[in-house]
């Protein structure tokens, strides 16, 4: 907002999304204090309440409550939390190939989809469900470890096997939509 007159600003063109949610740049946040953030910063801009500002105002208004879903949505999940850290450090994007070399790691991989692949079986499903969560909870202190030592490369290899995990989620999830 404008000190002087308190129009709505536009957003910045980068925002660092860490500072806009009042968080510390960090793989390690406080999920309550990022929703009361969130909420905060949602209630200053929402749309409903510039209906009868200018059309300038209410546009940046879209523009604030769009990005700061984003931000949101970003630092709230981890695998996008650590991508994004990746980002700001300079580190190239994750690729699944970054996994190519760990054999044990996609043979596990492997077995997972044959077994979503089987015919519907829902005790299979809950099983494989539990599995990738557990999964993905293990990848996660691990990444945060590798931060907290600021072993990027060790983030960027263990975040490249958290997307594989949140592939066979998405599997699993489409799998689970009744038909």
């Amino acid at each position: 907002f404008c000190p002087g007159c308190q129009a709505l600003q536009p957003p910045a063109p980068r925002p660092d999304l860490f500072r806009m949610m009042d968080c510390d740049r960090s793989f390690r946040i406080d999920a309550e204090q990022l929703q009361r953030r969130f909420r905060s910063l949602q209630r200053a801009v929402h749309p409903d309440r510039f209906g009868q500002r200018p059309p300038k105002e209410q546009y940046y208004s879209e523009q604030h409550s769009s990005l700061i879903n984003k931000a949101y949505q970003t630092l709230l999940n981890p695998l996008s939390r650590g991508l994004y850290l990746l980002e700001l450090s300079g580190v190239e994007p994750v690729h699944e190939t970054d996994c190519d070399k760990d054999s044990a790691f996609l043979m596990e991989i492997m077995e997972i989809n044959e077994k979503l692949a089987e015919p519907k079986n829902e005790d299979n499903l809950e099983e494989i469900e539990t599995l990738i969560k557990v999964k993905q909870e293990e990848l996660t202190r691990e990444v945060t470890s590798a931060f907290e030592r600021d072993d990027l490369q060790g983030a960027k290899k263990l975040l490249a096997k958290m997307k594989y995990f949140a592939n066979l989620e998405d599997k699993l999830k489409a799998r689970k939509i009744p038909s």
